[in-house]
């Protein structure tokens, strides 16, 4: 476990379903290598969220500020597809809608469905990407088990380390991890990882991830440096510019909706320590939090709850490139 961020022990899955209450699905198709991720939380007692990428693709996520009304979510999506895989968040509406999920309204429930995307059209096929019948099947086939991790629902056509456009990128991929702290508070993250940046394990400060040239992974000095003498070819590559790393955090405390926000934030501190660069004009890196509220919060499970976020997301990000294998456990 990273010592920066506590020795906080995983729970027994290792994954967001350790939070009661969270289960999570997945479309993927492998062929045009992209796919979809739901994570369903019904009943949550409260939800945020925090864009920091500077080319965001989302969905239902105006409904979570402070300000308004209704600030939480019945499920998460994470889609492939670009703007175009935002549209399976319909289906996952729609699968909601029919098991009886959503905000209460004169007219029957609404189910809020909040949802981001990333960009995965240059990986495999471009004319390919989930919709409204994609994202019904990956809702209905969630469960609160094990989570499949790696090349897999919206992780299926993630690359990573694009410091030099599409040569010598990575495969990324989807990542879960939990950490429990005391008085038997758990958090969950679940990672889609796109980034253009390195990947690093932020306890040793091992390189995991960075653009292969000749054979050799190059770190963040290098691949800066080769970029640099490079910047008349790169300027034609778009991939520079089509990025994104998405996390979602729940947790089963009764975090106010307040803190939930401020737990948002620390998210991405999580994603910043181990994705070098992190949080770029291209990449559109999205974090949803999500409480549960099964557990009574007492007044400073505030802190430790964001502390716990810090570690689930570092070990969700090494695990989304670690477990390369399509669908592994």
């Amino acid at each position: 476990m990273n010592a920066g961020a506590g020795n906080w022990p995983a729970a027994r899955r290792d994954a967001i379903t350790d939070v009661p209450g969270i289960r999570v699905g997945h479309w993927t198709e492998r062929r045009a290598k992209t796919g979809c991720t739901v994570i369903l939380c019904e009943g949550s007692t409260g939800a945020a969220v925090d864009a920091r990428g500077g080319a965001p693709g989302t969905r239902e996520t105006d409904v979570l500020h402070p300000a308004n009304m209704v600030r939480k979510s019945d499920a998460i999506v994470f889609s492939g597809g670009s703007a175009f895989g935002l549209a399976a968040a319909t289906g996952v509406m729609r699968w909601c809608r029919e098991q009886g999920f959503g905000f209460e309204t004169v007219a029957g429930r609404v189910p809020i469905v909040s949802s981001a995307v990333i960009f995965d059209l240059a990986v495999g096929r471009s004319d390919r990407w989930p919709g409204e019948q994609e994202g019904y099947r990956a809702a209905a086939s969630a469960k609160s088990g094990a989570v499949a991790q790696g090349l897999v629902g919206a992780g299926t056509g993630a690359t990573v380390a694009k410091l030099l456009g599409n040569e010598g990128r990575l495969p990324g991929g989807l990542g879960s991890a939990s950490a429990v702290g005391p008085r038997g508070l758990v958090v969950g993250a679940l990672v889609v990882n796109n980034a253009s940046g390195n990947i690093y394990n932020p306890s040793s400060g091992e390189l995991i991830a960075g653009p292969l040239v000749e054979g050799r992974m190059l770190d963040l000095t290098e691949a800066v440096a080769l970029r640099q003498l490079r910047m008349d070819a790169l300027a034609a590559a778009p991939a520079a510019l089509e990025n994104t790393t998405l996390v979602c955090v729940a947790t089963n405390a009764s975090i106010d909706h307040h803190a939930l926000q401020r737990i948002a934030y620390q998210a991405h501190d999580g994603l910043a320590r181990a994705i070098v660069p992190c949080h770029t004009f291209g990449d559109g890196d999205v974090a949803f939090t999500v409480a549960m509220g099964t557990v009574e919060a007492a007044p400073d499970d505030a802190l430790i709850v964001g502390i716990l976020t810090v570690a689930a997301v570092e070990r969700a990000v090494l695990k989304s490139v670690r477990r390369r294998r399509p669908g592994s456990g």
